[in-house]
């Protein structure tokens, strides 16, 4: 089993910045993408940011220039730098561990989330 937590959330002003975390524990795969998804209120789950672990990133449109994802191997650990934010940023911002190797197939893991605000 996999443990995956968020933190970092919280109330920004417009133009603002925050920095997300996450930290994967527990059974860990030998190789993983680690990436970031947000939920607004009425709207579906989308892809922000992920990164893969040969550190390949890649991002929606709406995040590139002001997003940047990181991860730290040692701390299984991945980060999202939002800088510039904006309030059509607010959302829930979920943490998403999946192995790559295609043996697991859909096999994914999910964190509880954090609210991210931006509102003047």
């Amino acid at each position: 089993q996999v443990q995956v937590v968020e933190s970092g959330g919280g109330l920004v002003q417009p133009g603002g910045s925050l920095r997300l975390s996450c930290a994967a524990s527990g059974r860990l795969f030998s190789i993983y993408t680690m990436a970031w998804y947000r939920q607004a209120p009425g709207k579906q789950r989308e892809l922000v940011a992920s990164i893969r672990s040969s550190g390949y990133r890649n991002y929606t449109d709406s995040a590139k220039g002001r997003f940047t994802i990181s991860r730290d191997n040692r701390k299984n650990t991945v980060y999202l730098q939002m800088n510039s934010l904006k309030p059509e940023d607010t959302a829930v911002y979920y943490c998403n561990v999946r192995p790559e190797l295609p043996a697991y197939g859909d096999l994914m893991y999910w964190g509880q989330g954090t609210q991210v605000t931006v509102s003047s």
